[in-house]
């Protein structure tokens, strides 16, 4: 699934809810001003949104209102325990839940759990669009700025699983069994040379909205570049 996407200027909130998230093995984006806030929902398209109101620059509200003017992704406004109008205005411009601070962590992620359970399973997608970079599974075919690249099965799958998930960090062992099944598990210099060759075919045109990024001792994981 895409980023989750925290927005809140309090980096102890920040931490706890990066460890709660990662613990149920959501990748995370964090967010600590209105407008990174709109910066990471243009880059990343997260699958749900946390969004406090007080925050510097444009506040929660504002960003509440600006997304909802274009999507339908699930947000859930933070807000303090005194600010009853604001988290009224909140759910009249569109939130789909709120969280009144202080709040526990585990009672956050029985919200989100609850909210992401609401949303309808995606239909099986058959064409992924990142920036310049267009991928058809079904014919194995990808094109980067125009120019179709040759690339393996594998280097295909291998791509599309990264791609089709932004921001989330996969393992070596994550990508074996999704690209090449569970019967490779250890083989970690087939995922690293395939990641080689496929970096290599994809510096061979400009793509400046993504880059495959090494997380060291760890993976790897598909990046957008934020504009």
């Amino acid at each position: 699934m895409n980023p989750i996407l925290v927005v809140d200027d309090n980096e102890q909130i920040l931490e706890i809810l990066s460890k709660y998230i990662a613990a149920e093995g959501w990748p995370m984006l964090a967010a600590r001003s209105g407008e990174e806030a709109l910066a990471l929902y243009d880059a990343a398209s997260p699958s749900i949104i946390l969004l406090d109101i007080m925050l510097p620059g444009i506040d929660g509200l504002e960003v509440c209102r600006r997304i909802r003017s274009m999507s339908s992704v699930p947000i859930l406004m933070i807000t303090a325990k005194d600010e009853d109008a604001d988290r009224i205005l909140g759910l009249d411009i569109g939130a789909d839940d709120y969280i009144v601070k202080p709040f526990s962590p585990g009672e956050v992620m029985a919200r989100i759990r609850a909210v992401l359970r609401r949303i309808p399973a995606p239909k099986e997608q058959e064409t992924l669009v990142v920036g310049n970079l267009t991928i058809h599974l079904p014919s194995l075919s990808v094109t980067l700025d125009g120019h179709k690249l040759g690339l393996t099965r594998r280097e295909t799958e291998l791509l599309w699983t990264l791609a089709s998930a932004p921001g989330r960090v996969f393992t070596r062992d994550n990508l074996l069994t999704l690209v090449w099944g569970y019967e490779h598990i250890g083989n970690y210099r087939a995922v690293d040379s395939h990641i080689k060759r496929l970096r290599h075919k994809l510096d061979a045109y400009p793509h400046e909205s993504f880059q495959i990024a090494t997380v060291w001792g760890t993976g790897y994981k598909f990046e957008r570049t934020l504009p």
